[in-house]
This record gives C-alpha cells, sequence and structure tokens, in this order.
C-alpha cells in the first residue's frame, strides 16, 4: 500500500509506491505549479549578477530580460519556466493549466527572445555559465520534445536563445582546461548534463561529440572522490553525485560500473546517503541544502539506472521525504526556486 506524505499546509504532494519510488499527485503539481506562477512574472526581488560595461545596462530587469526577469535571478526563471512545461506535459488537466499557458505565451514570444539573446550579445563570456545555460537547454529539449501546438510556437521562438548559447558551449569547452568542481553554480559536470541530454534528443552530433570528449578529459581517471567532505554550507549540488550523473550519460552501463567502482567505493558513498540537515530557511545560502537533498535523489535515481541499487533508490526516497514538506515555506529564499528541483527529481525517477 502507498505511503502517503504531507506538505506543511496538510495537501498531499507525493506518495511512495511499492517499488520505492516517490512520485508527484496531482495535488502536488497543482501546488508547485502555483510557486513558480507565483514568480515568473514578479520582478523583484532581483538579482542581476551583472558587470556593467557602461550606463546603458542600468535598465529595469523587464528591458535587461524581458522573458526570464522573475524569480528572482535569470537561472531561477528559466527553471521555473522548465517546471511549468514539464507540468503542463504531465498533467494537462491542472486547474492552473490555462494560466500556466497564457504566462508562458506571454513570456515565451519570439520579440522577447530577441532581447534575450542582445543581452547575451553585451554580457560577459561568464554569464549564466554554466549554470543558467545548461538549465537553458533543459527547457528547450522539453518544448522540442512536446508535440503540441502552442509549445511548438515556444519552441521555434526560443530557439535563436538555444543557438546563442550552444555556441557559447562550442567556444567554452574547447578552452576549459579544468572543471569546476564546486557544489554551486559554475559546478562543471552539472552544466554539461542537460546539454548533453539536448544533444542526444534532437541529434545535435556536434555538441553531444563534444561534450563527451571533454567529460572524459575531465573525469575518466578520477578515482576515490572526497564525498565525506560534502557538504558544504552553501551547497546545493553534490560535486561527486553530479560527476557520476554526467558520466553515467556519457560511459555504456559496463563502463560506467567499472568507473564508479573506483570513483566513489562504498565506505565514500556512505556520507552522501543521510541528507543534509537546514537549520534556517529563511537564509538564502542555508536554504541551499534543501536543494542539495533534491539534486542527491536525482542523481541516485540517475545512478542507479546503470548500477541497479536499492540502496540509490532507497537513499533518493529518504532525501525526498526529508525535504518536499518543507518547500511549501513562506520564504522567497527557497520558494523562487526549489519547487524545479523537486518536480525534475521526480521525474528522474520515472
Amino acid at each position: 500500500m502507498s505511503n502517503w506524505l504531507h506538505g506543511q499546509d496538510e495537501n498531499l504532494f507525493i506518495k511512495q509506491d511499492d517499488d520505492g519510488l516517490i512520485l508527484l499527485t496531482t495535488e502536488g503539481a497543482s501546488h508547485f505549479a502555483q510557486l513558480a506562477l507565483s514568480c515568473i512574472q514578479k520582478e523583484y526581488p532581483n538579482k542581476l549578477n551583472q558587470v556593467l560595461s557602461d550606463n546603458s545596462m542600468l535598465q529595469e530587469p523587464r528591458a535587461l530580460h524581458p522573458a526570464f526577469y522573475g524569480c528572482f535571478d535569470w537561472h531561477s526563471s528559466v527553471h521555473g519556466h522548465w517546471m511549468l512545461v514539464k507540468l503542463l506535459k504531465l498533467y494537462p488537466q491542472l486547474p492552473e493549466a490555462a494560466t500556466i499557458r497564457q504566462k508562458l505565451s506571454e513570456n515565451l514570444t519570439a520579440e522577447n527572445i530577441t532581447g534575450e539573446v542582445a543581452y547575451f550579445k553585451t554580457a560577459s563570456k561568464s554569464w549564466e555559465r554554466m549554470y543558467g545555460w545548461s538549465w537553458l537547454m533543459k527547457l528547450s529539449e522539453e518544448l522540442a520534445t512536446w508535440k503540441d501546438k502552442e509549445a511548438q510556437q515556444w519552441s521555434a521562438n526560443l530557439q535563436p536563445l538555444t543557438d546563442a548559447i550552444i555556441e557559447r558551449y562550442m567556444q567554452f569547452l574547447p578552452i576549459q582546461q579544468y572543471p569546476v568542481r564546486t557544489g554551486v553554480h559554475p559546478n562543471t559536470a552539472f552544466g554539461l548534463s542537460f546539454p548533453l541530454d539536448y544533444a542526444n534528443t534532437v541529434g545535435h552530433i556536434e555538441l553531444k561529440s563534444l561534450i563527451e570528449s571533454r567529460a572524459k578529459d575531465y573525469y575518466l581517471s578520477d578515482a576515490n572522490c572526497p564525498a565525506d567532505w560534502e557538504p558544504s554550507g552553501e551547497d546545493f549540488l553534490s560535486a561527486c553525485l553530479e560527476e557520476a550523473a554526467l558520466m553515467q550519460r556519457v560511459l555504456d552501463a559496463e563502463e560506467f560500473k567499472l568507473w564508479w567502482e573506483e570513483f566513489l567505493p562504498a565506505e565514500k558513498l556512505e556520507s552522501l546517503l543521510t541528507p543534509a540537515d537546514v537549520s534556517d530557511r529563511s537564509d538564502p545560502k542555508i536554504v541551499h541544502l534543501d536543494g542539495l537533498n533534491l539534486s542527491r535523489a536525482w542523481c541516485f535515481y540517475r545512478i542507479a539506472k546503470s548500477i541497479r541499487s536499492p540502496q540509490m533508490i532507497e537513499a533518493a526516497a529518504t532525501h525526498l521525504q526529508a525535504t518536499v514538506p518543507n518547500i511549501a515555506t513562506e520564504h522567497y529564499e527557497g520558494s523562487h526556486w526549489l519547487a524545479s528541483f523537486v518536480i525534475y527529481a521526480l521525474a528522474s525517477a520515472r
């Protein structure tokens, strides 16, 4: 019999099936959709994170980023849009469906995306590298795989920005000699995972080849990842697990099993199986640890697909159970972005 898990407001967000997988309920889908809807057109507070080349850059967020100006920062807006697309695909009868379509249509216009591309042309080379780039590729992939008339129009509108970011990957990866192994935005392994998914899905051979080649350059010889050093106090990604989740994509199943045995022996893995404690969800850095628990879950699900590990499935469930009920908080520090992490983690179980 399924075990139902409750959110703070007593809505039923997730359930556990007989195989131990955590699944989203319709009530949960509606709840998380509302979190994204409440912020994708909420302009302030806003963290622009830009280098000012001159005073022409001193503009309102919506002028600089006509499509992705909400949800506190650009990348959170992008993955908020991805989440709404994903939820519409999975739950087309959501009560919020019409509102979701309306807001996506208002934001993902050809004109707005032209403005986003224009900003990229003037932004520093490292702007949103590669975290925001990666989420944009995930949004583009989600739209490209949806045979819905409106979605196909949004996809076509988004394509120039997708192409601009692919160009940045193609320019940057050949000159990036060392990977970034931090547990926050610049993490290279995470930054390569979603564009590789995109390349595999749409058949972009050049991007796929480059990412796979660089991933092997960066990570193929890695062993004994220092998992017992994780987490640091503001991680929302596991450096060890994100690397493994990327290599699971790059290597065939047998190659990955051999690599995994050297990379993260059982005694090292043990330290990652217990969810991180989040002491203050009103603190914008400490609440990152909720994201860490959710991203660990999606990595556990991904890795388990190759090594057939019940321990991984159980660990993913434990992390989700510890975290999902706490996403329904009044603190914008977490609510503007964590819902997307929930949906991606749950989708990874499929």
